[in-house]
């Protein structure tokens, strides 16, 4: 009888746990979305590691408001366990940090408990990227399959979407969320809006110009079943995904991706001799320290040249 009155109140403790847990995430992310206007998929990620931590103190048996310093530090220790690496290890910590500085502006906690909480150290990952040839090779197959005289919409738009991913260096969420108002074919740019809605114009080249004229002029009217402001439209009409254009780039090349489009498109300008500055104009990076990556990229190029071409650098051979 003892053990049952005993299991009935650590049930009820824990159901107000995630009762509790739950208003706050809740008040949070409305937080976010009002007062700091982050965009819908912002949300979602804080969301995501939010529940995830929730989860881990809901296995500790407390709660986020009771949550210390020790919790902290174990649901990191717990995520390395899993071999999850540092940089999402340190981007959930980074996500933690601005909840109890919520809770704490707040009142609702006297001391937060990620202060002095050393971040996990993020690894230097080279993004990868595609050679100048891979990506003429994929432009190269879509072109042929929108010139051809049986072409239809679908192969109009594929085309575009590809020369503009690469010519633009556009995340995905990015390419999705382009208006056809947005476009200033005659001038060659694009309006942009980027991560929490930070706009910027992005030129466009040629051949991208020239794939969205005929896109515009030839395919969208007949993808178009319904009136839409946006600029890519499945063959049902409706706006496309972001799942959707990950599996186009797939198809045409079965190692790249929208990202790694993105990521050849700085790396080929640094290249080319490109600053770093305009990079990072171009990409929308908010910090040229994430733009820097990419001269690691060019030095190998650059140390592979020099060893061709300078008198003194090739070794001499017994």
């Amino acid at each position: 009888m003892i053990l049952r009155v005993f299991d009935n109140e650590r049930v009820s403790a824990v159901r107000k746990a995630e009762q509790t847990n739950s208003t706050l995430l809740t008040e949070y992310l409305a937080y976010l979305r009002v007062e700091k206007g982050l965009r819908p998929l912002s949300c979602e990620a804080y969301e995501r590691d939010l529940l995830q931590f929730s989860e881990f103190l809901e296995s500790e048996s407390t709660t986020l408001l009771a949550a210390t310093q020790a919790h902290i530090a174990g649901f990191l220790a717990h995520l390395a366990k899993h071999s999850v690496e540092s940089r999402s290890a340190a981007r959930k910590l980074s996500c933690l940090r601005g909840f109890f500085r919520w809770l704490l502006l707040d009142k609702c906690i006297h001391r937060d408990p990620t202060l002095n909480l050393e971040s996990p150290s993020t690894w230097k990952v080279l993004p990868k990227s595609l050679a100048v040839a891979e990506v003429d090779s994929m432009m190269e197959r879509a072109a042929l399959a929108a010139d051809h005289p049986l072409a239809d919409a679908i192969a109009l738009r594929d085309r575009a979407i590809l020369e503009l991913l690469y010519a633009a260096g556009l995340r995905v969420s990015e390419l999705t969320g382009l208006s056809v108002a947005d476009l200033s074919l005659d001038a060659g740019r694009a309006l942009v809006r980027g991560k929490g809605d930070k706009e910027r114009i992005v030129p466009l080249g040629r051949a991208s110009i020239e794939s969205l004229e005929q896109y515009l002029k030839n395919a969208r009217p007949a993808l178009e079943k319904k009136s839409s402001s946006r600029l890519f439209l499945s063959a049902r009409g409706v706006p496309l995904s972001r799942a959707w254009v990950w599996r186009l780039v797939k198809r045409f090349e079965p190692r790249a991706s929208p990202h790694m489009l993105r990521h050849s498109c700085a790396t080929h300008m640094v290249e080319r001799g490109a600053d770093l500055r305009t990079v990072q104009i171009l990409l929308g990076h908010a910090d040229i320290a994430t733009t820097q990556v990419y001269t690691h990229l060019a030095l190998g190029r650059l140390k592979a040249v020099h060893r061709e071409h300078h008198p003194r650098a090739k070794r001499v051979t017994p």
